[in-house]
């Protein structure tokens, strides 16, 4: 399993993918396997970040039978949070 920073790490990775995969768009999503893929994520730790991200509002998953998050889309709350980043870097 995951240390606390690998977990903060996967879940802010996996924010920051899904804004600019889908461009801040509620209506786009990507698949936990591209996520899994691009971010290199154990299936087990992926499955748990985006269980945190859904109980934080900040996403939405289908999952498989396998519990693996199948689809997953940014919340309004998540675009929110992820526009407010992006500006405070500006």
């Amino acid at each position: 399993m995951a240390t606390l920073h690998e977990r903060k790490h996967y879940r802010e990775a996996i924010m920051k993918t899904l804004y600019e995969a889908t461009e801040g768009n509620r209506l786009l999503g990507v698949t936990g396997a591209k996520l899994r893929d691009d971010l290199g994520i154990p299936e087990q730790d992926l499955a748990a970040a985006c269980t945190y991200l859904v109980g934080e509002g900040l996403i939405t998953a289908d999952w498989t039978r396998g519990n693996a998050p199948a689809m997953v889309t940014l919340t309004h709350q998540g675009i929110r949070l992820m526009e407010a980043d992006e500006e405070e870097r500006d």
